[in-house]
């Protein structure tokens, strides 16, 4: 079976974002999905009220157990929160999956304003985990602090794109929705050619809790079922854009997605 996907991130417990939402995208399309939990954090809609890190050799043993036992396709970052966390997945990654694609979501702060990733952790990121990633995947905030520069129209946008690039990894898929207008654009930019443009009417909704989680997950999955990047992207953005729209309406903040939409309920 092709399709396996291992998430190596944190947990919601709201169940939005993090290893409970890349667990329901993978399975919602039809991927096999496999988890390293590396922190746990209390929140719901409204916010991160604690994070509770997993002890780095841990993870690594979550890894190790599932890489030997059941392989994977493709391997999903998200959470990571630490240096340490780094080092070690780095060096699992190399030890036990040296060929896996890698697909990077730099996650660095919760929809409610928690930090997810350790000021220290930034630079760890940079070096240890982009350069040779099959693709990764930062919004508008994280680009700009991986870049050191900012962006508030398309043009400055565009050249963004083009700096992510010189990071190291295979492709970059540059997440447009913090961008003011009622179209949204994403860059996918990948080899020499010029950036791959989407372009998408703005859905206005409150509920938009781990929508970055799932759009990685769902690009990660079809990676690891052998579709082609640009494939990829554009079924992960056309599952996002539905997993918002007929979102559940849950929480006083900012609310889940509904993962569930590709799935047909049992004995219906």
């Amino acid at each position: 079976m092709k399709g396996r996907v291992l998430i190596v991130a944190g947990s919601d417990s709201g169940g939005g974002a993090g290893i409970q939402a890349d667990i329901k995208t993978v399975t919602a399309l039809g991927g096999f999905a496999m988890t390293a939990i590396t922190a746990l954090t209390a929140q719901n809609t409204l916010g991160v009220t604690a994070i509770h890190e997993v002890p780095p050799d841990f993870v690594a043993e979550q890894m190790r157990v599932v890489l030997r036992d059941l392989g994977a396709d493709a391997v999903k970052l998200g959470m990571l929160h630490s240096p340490q966390i780094i080092d070690v997945v780095r060096e699992t990654l190399d030890a036990e999956a040296p060929d896996v694609p890698l697909v990077v979501d730099p996650v660095m702060v919760a929809k409610g304003g928690a930090k997810l990733l350790r000021d220290d952790a930034m630079a760890a990121l940079k070096e240890k985990m982009i350069p040779g990633a099959a693709v990764i995947t930062p919004n508008l905030p994280e680009a700009e602090v991986l870049c050191g520069q900012t962006a508030d129209d398309r043009e400055s946008f565009r050249r963004l794109g083009t700096a992510l690039t010189r990071l190291g990894a295979g492709a970059v898929l540059l997440k447009g929705g913090h961008l003011p207008g009622d179209t949204v654009v994403d860059l996918l930019l990948a080899g020499e050619g010029p950036p791959l443009v989407f372009e998408d009417t703005r859905i206005e909704s409150r509920h938009t809790h781990g929508t970055g989680c799932t759009l990685a997950s769902a690009v990660a999955t079809g990676i690891a079922q052998g579709i082609p990047l640009r494939q990829a992207v554009t079924r992960a953005r056309a599952y996002v854009r539905q997993a918002m729209m007929t979102a559940p309406g849950l929480g006083q903040g900012h609310g889940p997605l509904n993962h569930a939409h590709t799935v047909r309920p049992f004995g219906g």
